[in-house]
């Protein structure tokens, strides 16, 4: 199956709620800066995405055959079951954006230039997520994350990343030596259909994580994935 690529993604920023969010908003002498900022950003931003529906080749006890590339997790095989397609996906706040922060020189202004990145990702992710659920009339599902897991390290990256073939480059990310994506405000993973429901926060222990999406389950390892599948 072809690659789907999302270049053309609208970027609504919404000022107020972006004010509120940092905490700015009833504060004038911050505020009128910030939505300087903000209009400025609207006018380099270019979100993308690009994601493939991909089939399950073969199972072992700690990993799975994705059209042909390895992918050695236990968890992820745990997860995926039965599951014989999955969706690799990149999503990316956009060169331009990063090279329109990496200009700002203020301190304070740089930190809310951070943010406005971290929004246009989100929405690149709902994006995505929502033409990817759209056109391949997906019920419940799940991901999982290279690095967001001890079991699945962040060096699987090269791994998701040939999935996508040229996908990554057309959309502007790339990987570094160290396995990291740029532009930073990037994301990858693998999203699964589920009738269970995962999260990778439910293992993960680190307290006062802002991007946490489910509480940590100090057992949920023991009971699921260790005993023999």
């Amino acid at each position: 199956m072809a690659v789907t690529i999302l270049k053309d993604i609208p970027f609504d920023l919404g000022v107020p709620a972006l004010l509120k969010k940092l905490r700015i908003d009833g504060r004038p002498e911050y505020a009128e800066r910030c939505s300087r900022l903000a209009r400025e950003a609207a006018l380099h931003a270019h979100p993308k995405g690009a994601y493939r529906l991909a089939y399950v080749d073969s199972k072992a006890e700690d990993a799975v055959v994705v059209n042909g590339v390895t992918l050695a997790s236990r968890i992820l095989r745990v997860n995926l079951g039965d599951i014989h397609r999955v969706f690799p996906f990149v999503v990316t706040c956009g060169v331009e954006l990063e090279a329109w922060s990496q200009t700002i020189t203020d301190m304070l202004e740089r930190f809310w230039a951070d943010t406005i990145m971290e929004e246009a990702l989100r929405l690149a992710f709902e994006t995505l997520t929502a033409d990817m659920t759209r056109r391949y009339q997906l019920g419940k599902t799940a991901m999982m994350n290279p690095g967001s897991l001890e079991d699945w390290p962040i060096e699987q990256q090269t791994g998701l990343f040939s999935l996508l073939g040229d996908a990554s480059a057309q959309i502007g990310v790339r990987l570094t030596e160290s396995f990291l994506m740029v532009p930073i405000k990037s994301a990858s993973g693998l999203r699964f259909p589920t009738e269970t429901g995962f999260e990778n926060c439910q293992l993960c222990p680190r307290e006062r994580c802002p991007n946490r999406r489910a509480p940590y389950d100090a057992s949920l390892h023991a009971r699921r994935f260790s005993a023999a599948y």
